[in-house]
């Protein structure tokens, strides 16, 4: 039977200025686990205003020009 993937490393809050880049990070304690970005129950797809990049167990994800609405 296979171990769940846990966090080895949480999210934490990030500031940035309006129309900065806000990049969010957690780790994990498997590679390559599949990873939803949400935004309360809406899924984030990439696009210009979201990259998400997984390597590994790190999972990142950046907000491209940053809104209040972003928070």
């Amino acid at each position: 039977q296979a171990l769940p993937v846990l966090f080895k490393h949480w999210l934490k809050n990030e500031e940035v200025e309006e129309g900065g880049t806000a990049m969010l990070y957690c780790e994990l304690t498997k590679p390559d686990a599949s990873v939803e970005w949400r935004k309360g129950g809406l899924v984030l797809q990439p696009s210009d205003k979201y990259e998400i990049r997984q390597e590994g167990t790190r999972v990142e994800l950046f907000i491209y020009d940053a809104e209040a609405q972003d928070a």
